[in-house]
């Protein structure tokens, strides 16, 4: 069996309850499934970017302790090595997207995201796309 890292935006589309991904991450299991710490910072600035603060850092809060938080220690020579060829190459990621890519990368996860394109220029990732568009 696979073992998952969940994107921020698959993190989002579960917390709305879109795409039945509620429906998926049960078929694939929880304990499958982590999320890193930069995930979890991105979500946090959404719930103190929202307009309903307390409730949704506490939606936040209650999801993230569903899952294993992977830290982003081990990922940070992966991540100097492709943010330095991608900008060699004229091709930047966001730094938030290349420190969860180098996450997966380094810990031999797929990563979980609709931003396929995004990811796919990282060597040796494995990507899926559980948002059929």
């Amino acid at each position: 069996m696979s073992k998952f890292l969940l994107d921020t935006n698959i993190c989002i589309y579960f917390l709305k309850g879109q795409y039945n991904l509620i429906q998926k991450l049960e078929k694939i299991g929880l304990e499958n499934c982590f999320i890193s710490e930069i995930t979890i910072a991105e979500l946090k600035f959404g719930a103190e970017n929202s307009e309903s603060k307390e409730k949704n850092r506490n939606t936040v809060d209650d999801f993230i302790s569903r899952f294993t938080i992977i830290p982003i220690f081990n990922s940070l020579d992966i991540y100097a090595k492709e943010k330095a060829r991608l900008r060699k190459a004229g091709n930047p990621l966001d730094d938030f997207d290349l420190l969860i890519g180098a996450t997966a990368i380094s810990n031999e996860l797929v990563l979980v995201t609709r931003n396929v394109t995004d990811f796919e220029r990282l060597e040796g990732i494995k990507i899926e796309n559980w948002i059929a568009d």
